[in-house]
C-alpha cells in the first residue's frame, strides 16, 4: 500500500485483536505506516511490548497495549470501555485447534470458541453501539478458510468458521444503516509461526524436508506472507473500500476453490 492510494487513515485510531503476532502484528504495522493510532490487544504483554517498541521506534503514532484473555467477557467490557475512540475494529484473536470430533473434547472445544467465536460476537456487540453513536465504523474479522470447504478433520474450526462467516454477513447487511461496514476475511495458508509449527508437527520436526515439500505444493509454490493480509485489510478498512460491506473475501491463491 502506499500513498498513492490516498487511503486518508491517518488519525484514525484501530483496536487490533491477537496483534502480538503473526497476521494482527502485520496488520498494526501497516495501519501505522498509514498514520493510525492503535489500540494492540493479546494475552501476553511481553510481545504486545514488543510490537509497540517497533512501531514507535518508527512510525509517530500512538500506540496502547492491552495484554487481556478476551475469552472471558468481563474482559472484552474491560477492553471496549478503554478503547472508546476506535474508528476501527480488527478481530484477529483465537486459534482453533485441528482434530476430529473424538479427538477434541467438550472443553478444548468451548475454550477455542470462547476466545475466537464468542470472542468476535462480544466485541462486536460492544463496539457496535459506540460507532453507531457516532454514525461511522469499520469491523474487519479475520476469520480462515475452514469454514469454506468443511473438514471432519478440523470440525471445531470449520463450525466455529462458517458460523462467524455467517455473523459477519448478516451483521455486514444491516450496517450500512447505521454508517458502520463489517466484512470478513479468510486467509487461507498464511506463513505465520503457527502454522509453520504446525507444518513442522505434522511432518515429524523441522529437521524433515516433507513440511517444506508441503508448503511447496501451496498455490504459487509457497504459503501466503502476513503482509499480504495486512494489505488487505488496511484497504478494506480505509475509504477506498466505502461499498463493501456484508461479504467474505477470501486470500488463500484460489486454494478453497480447488478441486
Amino acid at each position: 500500500m502506499g500513498g498513492s492510494m490516498q487511503l486518508n487513515l491517518s488519525g484514525k485510531t484501530a483496536l487490533i485483536t491477537g496483534a502480538s503476532k503473526g497476521i494482527g502484528r502485520a496488520i498494526a504495522i501497516s495501519l501505522a505506516e498509514e498514520g493510525c493510532h492503535l489500540h494492540l490487544a493479546a494475552r501476553s504483554e511481553d510481545d504486545l511490548a514488543a510490537v509497540r517498541d517497533a512501531i514507535r521506534s518508527k512510525h509517530q503514532v500512538r500506540v496502547n497495549i492491552h495484554p487481556l484473555d478476551l475469552s472471558d467477557g468481563k474482559n472484552v467490557k474491560q477492553l471496549l470501555s478503554a478503547c472508546q475512540d476506535v474508528d476501527i475494529l480488527v478481530n484477529n484473536a483465537g486459534a482453533i485447534p485441528g482434530g476430529a470430533i473424538d479427538a477434541i473434547d467438550e472443553e478444548r472445544w468451548r475454550k477455542a470458541w470462547d476466545l475466537k467465536v464468542f470472542g468476535y460476537i462480544n466485541m462486536c456487540r460492544e463496539i457496535y453501539p459506540v460507532m453507531k453513536a457516532r454514525g461511522h465504523g469499520v469491523i474487519i474479522n479475520v476469520i480462515g478458510t475452514g469454514g469454506e470447504r468443511p473438514s471432519a478433520a478440523y470440525i471445531a474450526g470449520a463450525a466455529g468458521n462458517a458460523g462467524l462467516m455467517a455473523f459477519s454477513r448478516a451483521m455486514g447487511a444491516q450496517s450500512p444503516n447505521d454508517g458502520i461496514r463489517i466484512v470478513g476475511v479468510n486467509p487461507g495458508a498464511i506463513a505465520t509461526e503457527r502454522l509453520l509449527a504446525m507444518a513442522q508437527g505434522m511432518a515429524g520436526g523441522a529437521d524433515n524436508p516433507a513440511w517444506k515439500k508441503r508448503m511447496a505444493e501451496l498455490p504459487f509454490g509457497r504459503p501466503g506472507k502476513p503482509e499480504e493480509v495486512a494489505d488487505l485489510v488496511t484497504f478494506l478498512v480505509s475509504d477506498r473500500a466505502s461499498y463493501i460491506s456484508g461479504t467474505i473475501i477470501t486470500i488463500d491463491a484460489g486454494a478453497a476453490a480447488r478441486a
